[in-house]
């Protein structure tokens, strides 16, 4: 049985959360993972979907890149998109078109340390500094309003005294790993299959 929801993904690293996403998704019978798009040719996602034999499209991040890169979703017949770790605002013909179908993973506890230039190393170091006691991911929906769509998934870890921002990330990065590929299922099982 061929999967009924295809999904999309944007990324601009290294590519460990979307790798996450393929393998996950490689064994379900609703899910698979039809693209994966990068705006960096040298992004570590684009080589490691070359070595996993995952689709990948390269593209410029101007109004005629993502609609070429929209096309490309459409003759893959793709319906749902996640960012994972894409760093370039999308335009909002993107975000109507897949109203209510795209995703985005961010490393904090939204609305808390959120807004533009604050991804990656940015947030965990604005964390530490702010002396918060807590961090964790949150899983929301994309709108025209950067970092403020309804929050849909959060996880929390706990940010001691000791902790560097180098320290924080990688607690980050291991609730990452652990929740967002269950989580997204969940969300597009909801959203495309009423499950």
């Amino acid at each position: 049985m061929k999967p009924l929801i295809k999904l999309g993904i944007l990324a601009s690293g290294s590519g460990s959360n979307a790798q996450r996403l393929w393998n996950y998704f490689s064994s379900s019978d609703a899910i698979s993972v039809a693209l994966v798009a990068s705006n960096r040719a040298s992004a570590g996602v684009v080589a490691r979907a070359a070595q996993d034999r995952v689709p990948c499209a390269v593209f410029e991040a101007t109004p005629e890149g993502f609609a070429d890169l929209l096309a490309k979703f459409h003759a893959a017949g793709v319906q749902a998109v996640f960012l994972a770790g894409f760093l370039k605002p999308l335009p909002l013909a993107w975000i109507a078109h897949f109203s209510g179908k795209i995703w985005n993973l961010h490393p904090s506890l939204l609305p808390k340390f959120g807004g533009v230039g604050m991804y990656g190393m940015h947030v965990h170091r604005a964390v530490v500094a702010a002396g918060a006691v807590e961090t964790g991911i949150t899983l929301h929906e994309v709108t025209e309003r950067y970092d403020e769509g309804p929050l849909c998934f959060q996880a929390r870890a706990a940010v001691l005294p000791s902790d560097t921002p180098e320290l924080v990330a990688k607690k980050i990065h291991a609730l990452e790993l652990e929740h967002v590929p269950v989580e997204l299922e969940r969300l597009l099982r909801a959203r495309f299959l009423g499950a």
